[in-house]
């Protein structure tokens, strides 16, 4: 197991104080970075001298509490076999240190003749991808991979399709006449994700067009929503599967008697998330 401390990066403080999902993600990334720069494996050496990339191509996570932008972040990381780690990250509270992530990274090393590409290798332990979502099902957003969004001067990385699923999750509520901004303005709502994870199917690479689907899949308890969304890319006439990814999120009220508490969805919003009327 590896030790390290970290601090969210300020960029992602959007919201008051508290950084958002994806911080809580890029630390879990940088924890299992730690594990193999602590053997003297970082991506650099990997790289150039064994000709490897190291690509993290699962990421999957529970999020019990809220992280501010000025803690600093314990992070464990516990190989357990096959590219995979077990992260926990925790930071000091009044009580005591409280538990803030739980997940599990997966990581693949690519390069060489007749080493697998990052499709095979993560696609390797884990269930079917599935299909990906109906256009009618939900909403849509292409972008183009850009060399931002790539590693080793080729392939879309996983942080990308984070970002990607930040993005859309943003433009889909706005479609949907619930923008963030709007419920934060009009009922002080403060967007919080739960859980999340996001996985590479298959290669995406530079300069390709990655059309990005979204959906509201589910309604908990009028407290919390489910959505996923879906990333391919066309070669050829043929629609190719990228990336997946899954989301679990809710609202905390920042005003009232109810403050620091969940709110609860009423019915016109539940409806407007899952393809209703506004």
């Amino acid at each position: 197991m590896t030790t390290s401390l970290a601090r969210p990066r300020y960029d992602g403080a959007n919201i008051r104080t508290w950084v958002g999902f994806r911080q809580f993600l890029a630390l879990a990334e940088e924890a299992v970075l730690g594990w193999f720069r602590e053997r003297g494996l970082g991506p650099h050496r990997l790289y150039h001298d064994h000709g490897a990339e190291l690509s993290v191509v699962d990421v999957s996570a529970r999020l019990p509490a809220v992280l501010e932008v000025d803690d600093e972040v314990r992070a464990e990381a516990e190989p357990l076999g096959g590219g995979r780690f077990r992260v926990t990250l925790t930071a000091e509270r009044a009580s005591g240190r409280a538990v803030v992530l739980v997940g599990k990274v997966a990581v693949a090393l690519v390069g060489g003749d007749g080493v697998p590409e990052v499709a095979r290798q993560a696609a390797g332990g884990y269930p079917p991808a599935p299909e990906p979502l109906a256009d009618d099902s939900g909403f849509a957003w292409t972008w183009r991979a850009r060399y931002f969004h790539c590693h080793f001067s080729d392939r879309v990385q996983h942080a990308a399709y984070v970002r990607a699923l930040e993005e859309v999750v943003d433009r889909y509520l706005a479609d949907r006449g619930r923008s963030v901004g709007t419920l934060l303005r009009d009922r002080g709502w403060i967007p919080v994700v739960s859980r999340v994870r996001v996985r590479l199917l298959a290669d995406a690479h530079m300069e390709e067009d990655v059309r990005t689907g979204f959906a509201v899949t589910d309604v908990l308890k009028n407290v919390v929503w489910e959505g996923r969304m879906d990333c391919t890319v066309e070669r050829a006439g043929v629609v190719v599967p990228v990336a997946t990814a899954t989301i679990q999120h809710g609202y905390a009220l920042t005003r009232g008697p109810g403050a620091g508490t969940l709110a609860r969805l009423d019915e016109a919003t539940a409806a407007a998330l899952t393809g209703g009327a506004a």
